[in-house]
């Protein structure tokens, strides 16, 4: 396995380990996400991940519900998920570290960039819960915030959809596909990548994005040999 990326921050939603179920975690679908993962760990990479909530609880879709009410409720999501993946990876022999923003002493360690690191160089897959522990942020953030803080190559954003189009391609079948984009084409064509203060802060870093579809079995080794199968943000 050629590596172009030598250490990832890969974000998944939280949908990807609700498999056909649709709703919270299906044991098949989560293990199916832990292989891919296990294979690009053994080939040297250094991952770290984080997942999203909304097979759980999406707080934008809470209603009148007081707005950081409803994202603390949505990290909680994500620190089940992060349970879900550290749990499939431990069982398929990989090692993985849960961290997270907010201390939950009892089911994971509290978030501190340098023992996040350490793990990583260990060869241990960590997971980043809780997003950045503060409401009003999304997981698009956490991961741009985590990837930036750990020094990954690029942040990887694992989609149902197989890189980034100008409109929805499953409505709009003349929706053109970008392989190559800069992160002011983002912004400026309003594109659905990730939300504006996460696409600016990967600006800011310079940070590579790499978008692709995670659904195909072997993808994320494509993605991380350098394989042209989504789109590269820079």
């Amino acid at each position: 396995m050629a590596i172009k990326y030598k250490r990832v921050l890969i974000k998944i939603s939280g949908e990807a380990l609700a498999g056909d179920v649709g709703f919270g975690v299906d044991g098949a679908a989560a293990e199916k996400v832990a292989v891919q993962i296990k294979e690009v760990r053994e080939a040297g990479v250094e991952v770290a991940i984080v997942v999203g909530g909304g097979n759980f609880f999406r707080g934008r879709t809470a209603g009148n519900m007081d707005k950081p009410t409803a994202d603390y409720m949505g990290m909680l999501a994500t620190v089940m998920n992060g349970l879900a993946m550290q749990d499939a990876l431990l069982s398929i022999g990989c090692e993985a570290k849960l961290m997270t923003a907010i201390e939950i002493r009892d089911m994971a360690e509290g978030y501190a960039r340098r023992k996040a690191i350490d793990y990583l160089k260990e060869g241990k897959v960590v997971i980043f819960g809780c997003g950045t522990g503060s409401p009003f942020f999304t997981t698009d953030t956490a991961s741009a915030l985590r990837a930036a803080e750990i020094g990954a190559d690029v942040l990887l954003l694992a989609k149902s959809i197989d890189a980034v189009y100008s409109d929805d391609p499953a409505t709009n079948p003349d929706a053109e596909r970008y392989t190559d984009l800069t992160y002011m084409d983002v912004i400026n064509k309003k594109l659905q990548v990730m939300d504006l203060t996460a696409v600016t802060l990967c600006m800011d870093a310079g940070l590579k994005i790499y978008v692709f579809g995670f659904a195909e079995e072997g993808n994320l080794k494509k993605a991380i040999e350098g394989e042209n199968i989504g789109t590269l943000i820079h």
